[in-house]
């Protein structure tokens, strides 16, 4: 994963692409790349594209940095996923300018795109919302290729996204602590020799009425009170008792609906507490019902055929997925072509006139943004391979509107797809608890008859 933040540019954007574009940053801009629009004629291109706003605001384009751990990833994958970054962001209708800069400690990506999108010319709103879905959007390209986040330095107020993140995923102070201490429950009889053993993992303990513990690196002491209601010392030690289990957490995906089996922290003293060992029983039994209703609803009859029937619901939504990427790919590509055909329309009159003039020096300087806007739309055009006849704009948008709609369609499907995919899982999961309880009570059986 990585720290990403954006800033809107409300002047001097060429100056913010020069920077973001400058060779010695760039390996020489080989780590350029742009959708959209040329690099080299991007704010020409932008301004095109911002003067057709159908509502006249103060930003010009929006800059996102996103940053990488140090060491952690090379040039060339940090740009591929910005490059993905950039157009899960834009959606395809926006122009903009990825840079990779390697002249730091760190790589990071900068991409600048217009604040208007050449599709419908409408603005894009920057708040909260769509920042969190650059956030995550960030950290699911990051964790499919493995990598973390950068935490930033400190003296930043309140709770960085980074530590937030960190949080969930269990890599901050506390969710170490929760980890360690968890772990460390099933192997001890008592709250001070849990102390003795988070010591002897380097933890520091200050003892008093609230025990707190730093890890080595952290600033400041962590109050064990403060990890949640499981983790209090009386809790902790009647956790260590077997007289109460951790709270089983139900996923977000899952509330409302089929549940994990609860966590018995693998707590040989917890299952051999009689009243926790009932409490889990009747737990397991309500989840084992869930679980048989499913089954049946479904008619499955055999862990083959469940596994076969995950491997179905996982390829359809896998193919789901290809599909909705190609349709997004050719979205993207004939958003860019009327774009282009559109440009070379309404500048050729220009164009023409200039190729006429007596003194094209003199033209050319009256006229230069016109001329490059034509001479870049031409450009592309030629590279698409569109020969002298250019498409009708008005087809091409009626395709658009045709492909937008097989969009949609294909979402929906994916997302009931996926749906099924984690709900699968859930069942599997709930299975092999289980199954792996029901072992776990007949070797206990057998070695109480030995």
């Amino acid at each position: 994963m990585a720290v990403t933040k954006i800033k809107p540019i409300k002047s001097t954007l060429s100056k913010a692409l020069d920077y973001i574009e400058n060779p010695d940053k760039t390996d020489g801009k080989m780590l350029v790349s742009s959708f959209g629009c040329s690099y080299e004629t991007a704010d020409i291109e932008f301004g095109f594209t911002l003067s057709q706003a159908l509502q006249k605001g103060n930003n010009l384009a929006f800059h996102l940095i996103q940053s990488f751990e140090p060491g952690e990833t090379d040039a060339q994958t940090a740009h591929e996923i910005g490059r993905q970054l950039a157009d899960a962001v834009t959606k395809g209708q926006h122009e903009y300018v990825l840079t990779t800069h390697i002249d730091k400690g760190h790589v990071h990506n900068h991409i600048i795109f217009c604040a208007v999108n050449f599709v419908d010319h409408h603005k894009y709103v920057s708040n909260k919302r769509t920042y969190y879905g650059i956030r995550n959007m960030s950290d699911k390209l990051c964790r499919e290729n493995g990598l973390s986040v950068v935490v930033p330095s400190k003296g930043s107020k309140g709770k960085s996204y980074a530590e937030y993140q960190a949080e969930k995923t269990g890599t901050s102070w506390k969710g170490k602590l929760k980890i360690a201490v968890d772990a460390l429950i099933p192997q001890v009889s008592s709250f001070e020799e849990l102390l003795q053993k988070l010591q002897a993992a380097g933890y520091e303990i200050k003892p008093g009425k609230y025990v707190s513990c730093r890890a080595p690196g952290q600033e400041r002491f962590t109050r064990l009170k403060t990890l949640g209601a499981d983790y209090t010392e009386e809790a902790i030690r009647e956790r260590i008792a077997g007289k109460r289990a951790r709270t089983a957490k139900v996923p977000k995906q899952q509330r409302g609906g089929v549940s994990l089996l609860i966590d018995i922290e693998n707590s040989i003293k917890a299952q051999q507490s009689r009243g926790y060992e009932q409490w889990a029983k009747i737990h397991n039994l309500k989840q084992a019902a869930k679980t048989m209703n499913f089954l049946t609803e479904h008619r499955i009859e055999q862990y083959a055929d469940l596994v076969s029937r995950i491997e179905q619901v996982t390829a359809a939504s896998e193919q789901a997925a290809d599909s909705l990427k190609d349709v997004e790919r050719r979205l993207a590509d004939m958003a860019v072509l009327i774009k282009n055909v559109t440009t070379y329309q309404k500048t050729k009159p220009l164009y023409d006139a200039y190729r006429k003039a007596k003194d094209k020096g003199q033209f050319k300087a009256d006229h230069e943004r016109g001329i490059i806007l034509h001479e870049a739309a031409a450009r592309a055009l030629q590279t698409a391979q569109i020969g002298r006849k250019l498409p009708s704009v008005a087809a091409l948008q009626a395709e658009y509107e045709k492909l937008q709609g097989q969009k949609e369609a294909l979402y929906a499907d994916y997302g009931k797809l996926k749906k099924q995919v984690q709900e699968y899982d859930v069942i599997k999961r709930n299975i092999d608890s289980i199954l792996h309880t029901d072992r776990q009570v007949e070797h206990k059986k057998e070695t109480a008859r030995g």
